[in-house]
């Protein structure tokens, strides 16, 4: 294969070239139209995930992954960076500094805060789980927490973020979040610390977490505020045993 990181970069133009908006922006003439067009929005983040899955196994996927590792290790053996440890943070950075400038989003700060927190909590969550189930072996051998990409995942949290509050502003806001999402993704492969099919999966799953973030938090709102039933109910972020959650308290 010639050209092993064209053809990466194709993969994830390919999966992510549509930046899906929030499910509120379309049209609910009927409630099969508005179901189907709730499920597209979950279809990159599930074609990803697949992607990752069926690499698992022995395949044109898997060698995928082994022929760019074999093209890295030729051309930048020794390549190292950890520029990524601090740009999968990036978006969420913007997220606030779109903020700060005046820029408004979908929802106020505290509402965005609210499902940052719940986003994190199913996007990490999940990495955490996958990671400890599957222990796939890095292509540095450095430990089997291969599988997904946890850097991925969070980066592409903050992209899906970014593009769910600012997307019907501009696409450009979306561009500029899964741009920096997956050149940290890239980063990740060039310098050794994933194989290519970990980070596509980890896009995955920041991304369906995100979508999936948006569906249950009016529901969940509903839930820790209601006026009229009079309850009073407090959500904050824990973790525990190595896996992150919510600590739910309230009184009736």
């Amino acid at each position: 294969m010639k050209h092993p990181y064209l053809i990466l970069i194709t993969i994830i133009g390919l999966i992510f070239s549509n930046p899906l908006k929030g499910y509120s922006q379309y049209s609910d003439t009927t409630v099969i139209q508005k179901d189907r067009l709730k499920f597209k929005t979950f279809l990159p983040g599930m074609i990803a995930i697949s992607y990752g899955v069926i690499a698992l196994g022995d395949g044109a996927l898997k060698n995928l992954d082994h022929d760019i590792a074999e093209r890295r290790n030729g051309r930048r053996p020794t390549f190292h960076t950890n520029a990524d440890d601090y740009l999968r943070y990036a978006p969420f950075v913007a997220l606030y500094g779109y903020e700060l400038l005046g820029i408004k989003g979908k929802h106020n700060i505290k509402e965005k805060t609210s499902l940052v927190l719940l986003t994190a909590v199913i996007s990490l969550g999940s990495t955490k789980i996958l990671k400890n189930s599957i222990d796939k072996e890095r292509p540095n051998s450095y430990d089997f927490k291969s599988f997904p990409s946890g850097h991925a995942a969070i980066a592409f949290t903050g992209a899906e973020l970014i593009n769910q509050e600012y997307g019907d502003l501009s696409p450009w806001y979306s561009i500029a979040g899964y741009t920096v999402a997956s050149a940290t993704s890239i980063l990740r492969v060039y310098s050794n610390d994933h194989w290519f099919s970990d980070i596509v999966a980890g896009a995955g799953v920041g991304i369906l977490s995100t979508k999936l973030a948006y569906v249950v938090y009016p529901h969940l709102k509903k839930l820790l505020v209601n006026k009229e039933k009079g309850l009073n109910f407090t959500a904050v972020p824990a973790y525990q045993h190595g896996v992150p959650g919510i600590a739910i308290s309230g009184r009736f």
